[in-house]
């Protein structure tokens, strides 16, 4: 007796949840067993995309056996569609590596010109990074949602109050709205260094060095001649942030 072919209809329309369930799982749980997050991204991406392929793939089989056995209904059709848009999903860890190795990138240059920007901040001040040279200056990428962020933030604020007579500048960046960001502020952690709103000027700039982010927090430091410099992991304790400043500080190169 012939075993009748599964239906590929509720693997498909299944496939999507399942997808980034295991995606999300997989994710966190790599995350969790790295030794060093901010090294092995490439490798923890690379995995979660493949795992977010197997119940797609698993549905997609099922529709070509019925195919093959003219068993398919049009409810497989439909199964085998949805399948295949969920195999859509995999381009967010895909394009998730693609932004992680951008900003990699962006973080380790080193010796090259700090790229110009001129942006207003929440209390409507305009600030540009060349009203600075002769500063050190500590650009801070950061999000509301970021739990790290909003740890990294008071201690932000007091090593530029501490800095600030040795000529040391912080500046925060997000793309959230301005709302988003007051509320923030007002509610959760105040800080006194300016919060700068990228598109709050029409004929502002902030260049994607500094809103092309995979990763948060992130920092970009600056010395006195407006030369990059990588900024030690946010994986790291503060304490390697504050002395990579005192370094360029003291211009200890």
């Amino acid at each position: 007796m012939q075993r009748p072919v599964p239906s590929p209809l509720w693997p498909g329309l299944a496939a999507p949840l399942l997808s980034a369930a295991l995606g999300a799982v997989t994710y966190i749980g790599l995350t969790r067993l790295s030794p060093d997050p901010d090294q092995d991204y490439l490798l923890r991406l690379s995995v979660v995309a493949l795992v977010m392929l197997a119940p797609p793939v698993w549905a997609l089989r099922r529709f070509v056996l019925a195919r093959r056995a003219g068993a398919l209904t049009a409810g497989g059709w439909a199964g085998a569609g949805v399948a295949l848009l969920s195999l859509g999903l995999v381009a967010a860890p895909i394009g998730g590596a693609l932004r992680r190795a951008r900003q990699a990138a962006n973080l380790a240059l080193e010796g090259v010109p700090a790229p110009e920007f001129r942006a207003a901040d929440l209390d409507g001040n305009v600030h540009r990074l060349s009203d600075h040279a002769g500063s050190v200056v500590l650009v801070n990428i950061w999000a509301t949602w970021c739990p790290p962020c909003r740890a990294e933030m008071p201690e932000l604020d007091r090593l530029a109050k501490e800095r600030a007579e040795q000529g040391f500048a912080v500046f925060g960046v997000s793309t959230e709205d301005a709302a988003t960001q007051e509320a923030f502020r007002r509610e959760m952690v105040s800080v006194d260094y300016p919060l700068l709103l990228p598109d709050a000027l029409a004929d502002g700039v902030m260049p994607d060095i500094f809103t092309e982010t995979a990763r948060y927090p992130a920092n970009f430091l600056i010395d006195r001649d407006g030369l990059l410099h990588p900024a030690p992991s946010t994986d790291q304790p503060f304490s390697a942030l504050e002395a990579a400043v005192d370094r360029l500080l003291e211009d200890i190169r």
